[in-house]
């Protein structure tokens, strides 16, 4: 089934974006069983919900948006509390290849901040799409770019 009666073609979205939200999923999830769920979880939201989109990035917004909420509810489940995350994070993905130490630290960030820092520096948007985004005023979006970058700085050294 290439689109439904409303003419959103799920296959071409989710070939359009699957890598993305993927990749936003295992910033909160941190291990790829409970990422591969919330991508699921996500697309499955777009298929029930069938909502209209005005443009392409609002298309990428909506998933990100959608992904992101879906995480953020799935660690403040109280079962998830039992288990230590840090005991999954040297679990390789298949064909997966090493973060390396920035991508370490940058997963290691608070949520606010991981957060904000992949969509600014791995999406590429502006700090006022992220708090459009987000639903969060520009300034705040801001703070947390410059704190993480601090944080990062500090855990790193000046790579520069």
């Amino acid at each position: 089934m290439a689109a439904d009666q409303q003419g959103l073609d799920i296959a071409a979205i989710y070939e359009r974006h699957s890598k993305t939200v993927y990749r936003v999923c295992f910033a909160f999830m941190k291990n790829h069983a409970d990422t591969e769920d919330a991508v699921q979880e996500t697309f499955f939201r777009l298929i029930r919900k069938q909502p209209t989109f005005e443009t392409p990035e609002h298309e990428k917004a909506w998933l990100i948006r959608t992904a992101s909420n879906i995480c953020k509810n799935e660690l403040k489940h109280w079962r998830r509390k039992q288990t230590a995350l840090d005991d999954q994070a040297d679990i390789p993905a298949p064909g997966a290849t090493d973060y390396g130490e920035i991508m370490d630290a940058i997963m290691a960030l608070p949520e606010r901040y991981k957060t904000v820092i992949y969509l600014y520096y791995y999406e590429g948007y502006q700090t006022a799409e992220i708090a459009k985004m987000l639903k969060k005023p520009h300034s705040t979006i801001r703070n947390h770019l410059r704190e993480a970058r601090l944080i990062l700085k500090e855990r790193l050294g000046d790579l520069t």
